[in-house]
């Protein structure tokens, strides 16, 4: 019989202190709660962080993903490389910039895009690669950049789970042309809601602004208290994806949390993969071969279902009657119904992902977590593993 928690341990849960509620009292207090101060300097603290030259905040991950492609040009005749083993907002933005999005298989180790794939999949009409940092992890973003450079493409990096992260010595958001992170509660650091492009150049940034905002360049704060002419201009059809000073109010406090966060989440992490070398059909992903620092947003184990008479979905249904919450990230995208409807898309294509979207699932992994927590899950999922084998 395996144990069962008395109370429910979530997959994640946004670590949120005083400063941060004291910011957004303020700003709830300071008669103005949309686009104004605070995104500004939410924006100027993430840019140092990441030592960038602009950072362009907005109301989602998503909404990165698309006025990124927007500014860059993106549009109807392109193709957009990314990997089948990503969130449907990845190649959804692809969509809605009115390109195709070009999905290529993930590596069998550690679910991030196989740069072999990005080779094969290039033609004429090529205009960008969106690499993925599957978990945390960077992507052979050398091989990668080398690509670009040696076809004239631009890498507008999904670095969603990576912020933080470091490869070869180098922040991940300084390694490609843009890069674009996300604020959701799961994610290392919040605003509630929430995302960010940071890039090095100046009138991409600027086209990203105006996208941002219905194609007018001042912003209402600007224009009401900023001493700017109320008067505007629309510059082109833009859209509505402004961040909130409530949300940036959290953000500025998150930033200078976020090596600690990233500190103990690793910590965590590592206690997880000393639990889990001693049980048997079940693995966590490995690292990639290169210098690199993790930034462990998701902790993903894949089940040797092989081996047992039950499959990933059945244990998940287990956990969670142990109290113990859990994920699954991700489905491929190339057997979702709209991509294989829209673009043809079968099974087969990428088999790497496909094994993995069958059987890969995520664990409770955040700050406020307790070794014991880590001890808790480990012990549940060996028992259940152990009383499922097969042989």
């Amino acid at each position: 019989m395996y144990p069962i928690r008395k109370d429910f341990l979530p997959l994640s849960r946004p670590t949120i202190g005083e400063e941060e509620i004291r910011e957004v009292v303020e700003t709830l207090r300071s008669g103005w709660i949309t686009t104004g101060p605070k995104v500004a300097a939410f924006e100027e603290r993430f840019r140092r962080y990441l030592d960038m030259p602009h950072a362009v905040a907005v109301s989602s991950g998503t909404a990165a993903l698309h006025v990124a492609l927007l500014g860059a040009g993106v549009g109807p005749g392109d193709e957009v490389i990314t990997s089948s083993m990503t969130f449907a907002a990845t190649a959804n933005a692809i969509v809605l910039a009115g390109a195709r999005p070009v999905l290529v298989d993930c590596e069998r180790i550690t679910l991030n895009i196989d740069v072999a794939g990005v080779n094969r999949a290039l033609t004429k009409k090529t205009k960008a690669i969106m690499p993925v940092h599957f978990a945390g992890q960077p992507c052979a973003m050398d091989e990668i950049m080398e690509i670009a450079r040696r076809r004239h493409l631009l890498v507008i990096e999904d670095a969603a789970h990576a912020l933080g992260a470091e490869y070869k010595g180098r922040k991940i958001g300084a390694v490609g042309d843009a890069t674009i992170y996300s604020f959701h509660p799961i994610k290392s650091i919040t605003t509630g809601e929430g995302g960010m492009v940071v890039l090095r150049d100046g009138d991409w940034a600027d086209r990203m602004r105006l996208a941002r905002f219905h194609g007018i360049r001042t912003s209402a704060w600007e224009r009401q208290a900023g001493g700017k002419s109320p008067l505007y201009a629309v510059e082109l059809p833009g859209l509505k994806y402004t961040m909130m000073d409530i949300q940036a109010a959290i953000g500025i406090h998150q930033v200078a949390k976020l090596d600690d966060f990233i500190a103990r989440r690793s910590m965590l992490a590592q206690r997880y993969r000393k639990k889990f070398k001693s049980i048997d059909g079940v693995k966590l992903l490995g690292d990639v071969p290169y210098a690199h620092k993790h930034a462990w947003h998701l902790l993903v184990a894949e089940l040797d279902s092989d081996r047992l008479d039950i499959g990933r979905d059945e244990l998940l249904e287990l956990l969670r009657a142990s109290n113990i919450g859990a994920g699954v990230h991700f489905p491929a995208l190339h057997m979702q119904p709209y991509y294989q409807k829209a673009f043809g898309y079968r099974p087969g294509d990428f088999p790497r992902a496909e094994r993995a979207a069958e059987r890969i699932f995520s664990l409770p992994l955040f700050p406020a977590m307790t070794e014991t927590d880590v001890d808790d899950v480990a012990a549940t999922v060996g028992a259940l593993v152990t009383e499922h084998r097969r042989f």
